[in-house]
């Protein structure tokens, strides 16, 4: 494949060189320039040979913006796949380059745990345009001079002047400089001026210009972002932070102020200053400014649309040429983007006339008014989160002949009437009498219904006898019959003359006594009839006679002759038919066998017997009743499942009762039904097959190994199918046969669905073949084999302990945790795994051992000081062994010190010294934990945390206090349970201070009880709780005692009395009308007493009047 280059590219463009590393094969260009109005294409390659899933590519504009929401005209992806090396192919082209697509690109590729991406810059420049400058002395020459010719036309020199005369130019206006000394209000107005129409082209370019000279904000403490991404429909804020928390900031859209509104939320909290955009829309996709006196900082924010999904598929059509086709779509969303394609070409509507393209809210149509051959292939429907397709075949237009013309044999003055059917009913034709076209006139009529045409000759003259033909429009084919005239002649007969029966054995006869008649049509049976006198007529059919000379079936008598007529055949009128003569002269008798022939039932029994990728085998039964004309063939149609759209599979009738559908898509369920065809017409449709689906097998399964053997068996894995399909994998079948013989084995009774298999009962040392075929609703799939044979028996391995990293190291636990040791193992056949502490075999009831094929497992429920030390593990196949030691400590907290004491004392400080515990809890004493208390309060401080060493002084003593001293250990466990006191105290003694206390006199506090809030009376409703309060002063503490109208209340649990410093309260539970009265509080002590009281009335609670 050639490689792809940009589409237009100037001149002196030099290739980026591509770097290949990761998963790129091939990357874009790192420096990309691109000339506007041009087109260019990215290509980035990728080899999936080591990979396990397909790639996932996506492209990207700055840090965050998918392109892939913006696929459409301006923007198309391509992704491609060769089987051969397995490479994918991405293509990203951009049509018609402007501006505003320059800038930094990124494009990743990520498959499972596997990422690479590659950036390239794109830079767009100005189309240039030059200046032909012809040499002047070309200009001179005749028109008619040779090469060396050096005459000159003066002539054409003065026509050349008078042409090339132009005004003289103004000098050129830089925009960018007028654009950078302009407020940004007027950008707008300067690009509507010099025809500027990409706006965010030119504000992303100014301010890159501008940033050219960085300068140190002022105003702002943090800026925001280059740019933001938002889904359409969601939320976004833009947020910065300002130097003055009381500073006014504007903000600005592509240079125009916004207001605040529903829309647009702006908001001051502190420093920070935010722009909130509501449900934001691709209006919004523009640049914004936050503007602080003459400072701004910018950003821009991409919107992106949400994939348009494709709700309901296209359907396929199988038309005749002349035909209207339409194919029809729905999508997720109204007024979505649907690009429509045939085969790899896109359609558009400008440059396809023959295409039509209809929408109607989230329905999408391409119509083809006239199919023709061309048009024959595969039309997909794309938008940027969905794809479908539809098939349209086309053949040519094939006239069947339903009903021929029959020969007609009329008296004088009757009607004679052709009449046939084809099977369109629009196709036209015109009526011929030996050769010559025949025109209508009141006597001859011709009309065209539906699929009928019908030729109507009235009142027959001998002269209408001739050979007539009804050729089709379009068509070469013609249908002929003949109509022939019956005389009547009078011959003189004498008058006893026997009847006699003149039966014409043309027309509808196809022998000398059966008739033959459509279903539906009329039957129509003139006979001839003589005798004198006059005979009597009698039609029967069986012993039943026909008397009845009106209805559907009847008999007409004229003279001489005798007329038979059935309306509207039906398959009941079959039978034998008697017509009986008589007069005095004689009798005569015909017998006549009428057949009613009509189209046939339909099929039966129609249904899917199996499928392939895209194809599916269908049989059904004949129809039970053939019409009384044999089946010729059969013509099928398919739809969809859910559509309403039936396509047809064949225009040519098909013989056989077994079709293989072709060209479906996979893991679409499809529908058939079956129409029988005879020489009548077509029947009704049969019903409806069963949904059935075109699924393919999966591919092989990937990488079959042998992962082990042993004396009577082998374990086998592998990888799953590359191809596995809309059918899915329902699982494994793993097979064998010994080497030489063909008969497999299975293996497996039922599917394996694991990547792994054990294949037990093998005889040992034979050679066997083993494969493995994925299965799925459509079958087998091929197998997958090894490359030769593997003989069963024991690989006999050493034995090797895989002793973890913390474990070889001192192993240590605390007393009482859970000790849980997995060590793995390798050797065949199985090891022996044997465990020894110091030496001697453990015990089970102190330490659980479990051993399985590839570890072993050293557990401990409950750990304690006993089961501190060495344990070795002995792995032993026969006389090969390997050996591991593991030490175990479990450690505890220490004891406490031993025989603290005060060893000094001087100043403020006092020296202590104590020896190590006697029980260090299985480790190292880490630290020791003093603590000091004064004698008085007993509070004890701590001096000193985590002290290394067995002694240590203790400064910032009180004077005149005595201290008392306690000491903890410390280890890998913590503190030790038990603390040690100090034998002796440490006095700091006072050294000649002398206290010299002023006289204090004690006030007298004792006064008798007085209230200083009274009781106020109440008015309550029965049954709420009320409280009544008041407030009492005094000491000695006063007794209190409530009354109520004089009576001391007592223990009852309806009264709750509180006092709380001074405030007493009386709480009633729930009052009813007893508990109204006088109620007093009197205050008590060795003084004096005082009372006071309130009055308490409970009014009865009164229902609300329901309105």
């Amino acid at each position: 494949m050639p490689e792809p280059v940009p589409a237009a590219k100037p001149e002196g463009e030099e290739h980026g060189s591509t770097e290949l590393t990761g998963l790129f094969v091939e990357k874009p260009p790192s420096e990309v320039v691109a000339v506007a109005g041009g087109d260019v294409t990215l290509i980035a390659r990728v080899d999936s040979t080591t990979l396990t899933r397909k790639p996932t590519m996506k492209w990207l504009k700055g840090k965050w913006m998918d392109l892939g929401s913006k696929a459409g005209k301006h923007m198309q992806f391509k992704e491609t796949y060769d089987r051969n090396t397995k490479i994918y192919t991405y293509e990203m082209k951009i049509v018609k380059v402007v501006a505003g697509d320059a800038g930094g690109y990124r494009c990743e590729v990520t498959a499972k745990d596997k990422c690479d991406s590659s950036i390239f810059e794109v830079t767009v420049e100005a189309a240039q345009q030059e200046e032909q400058q012809g040499d002047i002395l070309s200009a001179f020459k005749r028109a008619d001079a040779g090469e060396d010719d050096g005459s000159l036309d003066f002539s054409a020199l003065l026509k050349a002047t008078k042409k090339n005369k132009r005004p003289d130019k103004e000098p050129p206006i830089d925009v960018w400089e007028l654009l950078k000394s302009a407020h940004p209000s007027e950008y707008e107005k300067i690009a509507f001026e010099y025809g500027i129409t990409d706006l965010r082209g030119m504000l992303k370019r100014l301010k890159k210009m501008k940033v050219v000279e960085p300068k140190h904000s002022e105003a702002f403490l943090s800026r925001m972002d280059s740019c933001y991404s938002v889904e359409k429909g969601k939320k976004i804020v833009l947020k910065c932070e300002v130097v003055d928390p009381n500073v006014q900031v504007k903000w600005l859209k592509n240079g125009q102020e916004i207001k605040g509104s529903a829309k647009y939320v702006m908001e001051a909290i502190g420093n920070v200053r935010t722009l909130t955009l509501n449900r934001t829309t691709l209006a919004d996709d523009a640049a914004y400014e936050c503007v602080v006196g003459e400072d701004k900082c910018f950003t821009e924010v991409f919107v992106k649309e949400p994939p348009v999904t494709i709700t309901k598929l296209m359907d396929d059509y199988h038309v005749v040429v002349g035909e209207r086709v339409e194919f029809e779509v729905e999508v997720s969303e109204e007024g979505a983007h649907v690009m429509w394609f045939f085969e790899d070409i896109e359609l558009h509507r400008e440059t396809d006339s023959k295409f039509r393209f209809k929408k109607d809210g989230r329905k999408h149509t391409l119509i083809i008014q006239e199919a023709t051959l061309d048009d024959i292939g595969m039309y997909h429907a794309w938008t940027n989160g969905g794809h479908t397709k539809g098939e349209l075949e086309v053949e040519e237009k094939e006239l069947e002949v339903l009903q021929d013309i029959a020969d007609l044999t009329v008296r004088a003055t009757d009607q004679a009437m052709f009449k046939c059917e084809v099977s369109d009913d629009k196709v036209t034709g015109k009526w011929f009498k030996d050769g010559v076209e025949v025109l209508p006139s009141d006597r001859i009529k011709m009309t065209h219904i539906g699929r009928f045409h019908k030729l109507i000759i009235d009142e027959v003259k001998p002269e209408d006898a001739g050979d007539y033909t009804f050729v089709p429009d379009g068509y070469a084919l013609s249908l002929s019959a003949k109509l022939n005239f019956l005389e009547i002649k009078i011959d003189y007969v004498p008058r006893q003359d026997p009847p006699k029966i003149h039966l014409d054995t043309t027309g509808n006869m196809v022998s000398q006594n059966t008739i033959i008649v459509v279903a539906g049509n009329k039957l129509r049976l003139d006979v001839e009839i003589t005798g004198e006198p006059a005979p009597t007529v009698v039609w029967s059919k069986g012993d039943k006679a026909i008397t009845e000379a009106e209805g559907r079936v009847r008999v007409e008598a004229r003279k001489d002759l005798s007329c038979f007529v059935i309306e509207g055949a039906e398959r009941e009128d079959e039978g034998n038919y008697t017509i009986c003569v008589t007069n005095p002269a004689g009798e005569d008798k015909a017998m006549l066998f009428v057949k009613i022939v009509d189209v046939p039932d339909a099929p039966e029994n129609v249904k899917c017997t199996s499928v392939g990728e895209d194809c599916g085998t269908i049989v059904w039964d004949p129809p039970v009743f053939d019409g009384g004309a044999p089946v010729k063939g059969y013509l099928m149609e398919r739809k969809k499942k859910g559509s309403s759209r039936w396509t047809k599979l064949n225009f040519d009738v098909y013989e056989s009762t077994t079709y293989e559908a072709k060209r479906m898509i996979e893991g679409v369920q499809y529908e058939m039904r079956v129409f029988a065809v005879n020489s009548i017409g077509l029947s009704p449709p049969s019903i409806s097959s069963k949904p059935f689906m075109p699924i393919s097998a999966t591919s092989e399964p990937m990488r079959l190994t042998v992962h082990d053997t042993t004396n009577n068996s082998c374990t086998l894995k592998w990888l799953a199918p590359e191809k596995i399909g809309a059918g899915g994998l329902d699982g494994y079948v793993i097979e064998y046969c010994k080497e030489g013989d063909t008969e497999w084995v299975v293996a497996n009774k039922e599917l394996c669905e694991r990547q792994g298999y054990v294949v037990r009962g093998l005889p040992v040392g034979e050679k066997i073949n083993f494969r493995v075929v994925a299965v799925n609703i459509a079958g087998r799939s091929p197998p997958a084999t090894l490359q030769q044979a593997v003989t069963i028996r024991e690989i006999v391995e050493h034995p090797k302990i895989r002793l973890p990293r913390e474990l070889r190291q001192k192993y240590i636990r605390k007393v009482g945790e859970k000790i849980n040791l997995t060590i793995p193992f390798q050797g065949k056949p199985r090891p022996v795994a044997t465990w020894y502490k110091d030496g001697q075999p453990v015990e089970d009831k102190m330490v659980s051992v479990r051993n399985s094929n590839v570890d072993t497992i050293l557990f401990i429920r409950s750990a304690e000081r006993e089961h501190t030390g060495t344990y070795e593990l002995v792995l032993q196949i026969e006389n090969l062994e390997d050996r591991a030691s593991i030490t175990i400590r479990i450690v505890d907290k220490p004891g406490p010190p031993l025989n603290v004491r005060v060893t000094d004392v001087w100043g403020f400080n006092a020296a202590l010294e104590w020896d190590p515990p006697k029980d260090d809890g299985n480790c190292e004493i880490s630290g020791y934990t003093i603590q000091k208390a004064d004698m008085k309060t007993k509070d004890w401080f701590t001096v000193y945390e985590h002290n290394r060493r067995t002694n240590c002084t203790a400064s910032d003593l009180i004077m005149g206090n005595e201290y008392m001293f306690r000491v903890y250990s410390e280890n890998l466990c913590g503190k030790s349970d038990e603390v040690k006191f100090s034998k002796n105290t440490a006095t700091i003694a006072k050294q000649g201070l002398e206290i010299k206390r002023n006289p204090y006199k004690e006030m007298d506090m004792a006064c008798m009880p007085k209230f200083t809030q009274p009781l106020v009376d109440r008015a309550v409703v029965a049954g709420y709780s009320v409280a009544i309060s008041c407030a009492v002063r005094g000491y000695p503490k006063p007794k209190i005692v409530w009354m109520k109208n004089k009576m001391i209340i007592g223990g009852d649990p309806k009264y709750l009395m509180q006092n709380n410093q001074g405030v007493l309260t009386l709480n009633i539970r729930r009052p009813s009308a007893f508990d109204g009265g006088k109620y007093s509080c009197m205050a008590v002590n060795d003084l004096g007493k005082d009372e006071v009281e309130c009055k308490l009335d409970v009014k009865p609670f009164v229902e609300p009047e329901k309105k």
